[in-house]
C-alpha cells in the first residue's frame, strides 16, 4: 500500500482493492489493514472506512484528539470525499445528485437497497468526466456514508458500476471488482487548522480499465 501522507497526529494510505479495513467476521485470521498499520506504527484510530473492494484514499488518526476532531468532521459532513467510478452505459446528463433512501446489510448477500419506506436519507452526487462507446468515467461525491452507497445509488439510476455483479451489472473482461475508487479527501488538520487535500493516484486494474475503454 502508498502511504500519502504521515505526521504525528494522522496517517493517509491509498488502500489496494480486496484489502479489508478491520477484520471480517467470517476470517478473524484474515490480513486486514488496521492489523497491518498498527504493526508498523502503533495505536490506529478508525476514522472512516471504504469497502474491501473498493480501492483508494482513507485516513486514519494516530492520537484520540486527532481522532475526535476528525470524528466531528466527518459527522458535521465537512470533510468531502470524491470517488471516481465507472459506469456500466452512457448517461446523457452531465450531472446528477440522487436522494434515494438506503436500508443496508438485507439478505444472505448482505445488499443495501433502496427502501423508501424504511430506508435511512442518503444523497450521492454524480458527474460525468468522460463518456466511452458503452460506459462512462463518472466523479462521485456521497454526500452520507451508507454502506455501497455510491454503488446502490448508480445501480438504481440505470447505470450499476462495470464489474458491479452483486448489484446487477453484466460479467466483464475489463476489471474484476466494481470499479470504484476512492480519489481524493479535503479536510482540516486536527491541530493546525489547516485545510487540506490529498489524492489517490488510481490502482493497477482501474488505470488499465480506463485505458482499454478509452481505446474501444
Amino acid at each position: 500500500m502508498d502511504i500519502i501522507y504521515k505526521d504525528e497526529q494522522i496517517l493517509i494510505i491509498n488502500k489496494p482493492a480486496g484489502l479489508s479495513v478491520l477484520p471480517e467476521g467470517w476470517d478473524k485470521d484474515a490480513t486486514y489493514l488496521v492489523k497491518t498499520l498498527e504493526e508498523q506504527y502503533g495505536k490506529i484510530w478508525v476514522v472512516h472506512r471504504i469497502d474491501k473492494v473498493t480501492s483508494g484514499i482513507i485516513i486514519f488518526a494516530l492520537t484520540a484528539e486527532a481522532h475526535r476532531s476528525l470524528n466531528i468532521q466527518f459527522e458535521k459532513h465537512q470533510v468531502e470525499k470524491t470517488y471516481h467510478a465507472i459506469f456500466n452505459g452512457v448517461p446523457k446528463w452531465d450531472e446528477k445528485t440522487t436522494k434515494f433512501p438506503l436500508r443496508v446489510n438485507v439478505g444472505h448477500k448482505h445488499r443495501t437497497m433502496v427502501d423508501d419506506k424504511n430506508g435511512v436519507r442518503s444523497e450521492t452526487r454524480f458527474k460525468i468526466l468522460k463518456r466511452y462507446h458503452a460506459s462512462a468515467l463518472v466523479e462521485a461525491m456521497p454526500m452520507t456514508g451508507r454502506t455501497h452507497q455510491i454503488r446502490v445509488h448508480a445501480y438504481a439510476l440505470g447505470y450499476p458500476l462495470l464489474g458491479d455483479i452483486l448489484y446487477s451489472a453484466p460479467e466483464t473482461n475489463i476489471i474484476s471488482r466494481p470499479a470504484l475508487h476512492a480519489y481524493s479527501l479535503k479536510f482540516t488538520h486536527p491541530t493546525t487548522n489547516e485545510a487540506m487535500s490529498f489524492q489517490a493516484e488510481y490502482p493497477g486494474d482501474f488505470k488499465t480499465a480506463v485505458k482499454m475503454l478509452r481505446e474501444k
